[in-house]
């Protein structure tokens, strides 16, 4: 049952989990999150999607014993709040399916919406919209259960799940022996997999927010320092050892290449909210890696660490993010008298 709302305070329900394999680092954003709201502007509602797929309340306890009767249930919940704000990672949440419920029910949400969110998940076709807006990425196929015994190693090459996150699935080829293995450990996560060729380079990310007043705002770029021949892997991301440096150390050249084509990118897709944009950076330019439009949201995050560096405080973040949802279904609104989702 939802407590009687305080009509000073937005009412955000933050949802976090999910079905896909980044269930845990959702539930650490989502945690932090709704811990880092700030209390004096927000009434925070909690719900969890089980990895059954059975919505939870803030407690812990099923809604309902379905994932559709408890979905149903949830649906109710989110009708008694101003916002929500889904700390959703990688498939079957962030990759537009999430959004798209929140959509048919007309609810203001923070972050991408279905295009967005599902280009973005799909790293081939992220890929395919960055070269039609002139942005390099690294030459690669795509591969599945059926075409992988065709592939051919001549190169060393990255192999890796086109709709996953965190780097799972993710390994680095260097020999003939290793890709068979390695296109059947990704096609475990996924039906379709990419073999792209090793891009050799610094490895920077960007981070673009749109402002509550519609503004994007690019921040302070963050360098990934990492051993020699090793890849940013799901260890190196969540055992507390990855390095960063903020902001990296970068040309004047090079700083605004990568923020226009981190710009372009976040137009090209569609995308709201915030969003990280990881690129290689080469002798010849960068080179993009993924976009991720529902990146980590810890404050120990690489996100909130790039804007917390230009001022911008973690809880800061999150209620420009709020103000941001809000204002775009207003305007959605005015657009469409009678509609409040977008």
């Amino acid at each position: 049952m939802t407590a009687p709302r305080n009509a000073a305070r937005i009412r955000v329900a933050v949802i976090g989990g999910g079905r896909s394999a980044e269930h845990e680092v959702s539930l650490a954003s989502a945690a932090s999150v709704r811990s880092a709201l700030d209390p004096a502007a927000h009434d925070v509602v909690g719900l969890t999607i089980g990895r059954d797929g059975v919505w939870r309340d803030a407690a812990g306890q099923p809604l309902a014993g379905s994932s559709a009767a408890s979905m149903s249930a949830a649906l109710g919940v989110l009708a008694g709040c101003d916002v929500v704000f889904p700390v959703m990672h990688g498939p079957m949440g962030e990759d537009g399916t999430l959004a798209a419920l929140l959509d048919l029910a007309d609810l203001p949400y923070v972050g991408a919406g279905v295009r967005a969110g599902a280009l973005a998940m799909d790293k081939w076709a992220t890929k395919l919209v960055a070269e039609a807006v002139g942005i390099a990425v690294a030459p690669g196929y795509l591969v599945t259960a059926e075409s992988a015994d065709r592939a051919r190693f001549d190169r060393p090459v990255v192999v890796k799940p086109v709709a996953a996150g965190s780097s799972h699935g993710v390994s680095l080829v260097t020999e003939e022996a290793e890709l068979a293995p390695a296109i059947a450990a990704a096609l475990r996560i996924d039906d379709r997999v990419l073999v792209e060729d090793l891009v050799t380079g610094r490895e920077v990310d960007l981070a673009v927010l749109q402002r509550a007043d519609g503004r994007l705002v690019v921040g302070p770029p963050l360098e990934i320092l990492l051993d020699d021949g090793r890849l940013f892997d799901t260890e190196q991301k969540y055992d507390g050892g990855a390095r960063f440096l903020i902001p990296a150390p970068l040309a004047a050249q090079e700083h605004d290449r990568l923020a226009e084509a981190s710009l372009a990118l976040f137009t090209a897709l569609g995308c709201r909210g915030v969003v990280r944009c990881d690129f290689f950076l080469t002798p010849d330019g960068p080179v993009l890696n993924e976009v991720n439009t529902m990146p980590g949201m810890t404050a120990q995050s690489q996100v909130p660490k790039m804007f917390a560096h230009r001022g911008l405080t973690y809880p800061a973040l999150l209620g420009e993010l709020v103000r941001g949802a809000l204002a775009a279904a207003g305007t959605a609104a005015a657009a469409t008298p009678g509609q409040v989702g977008r």
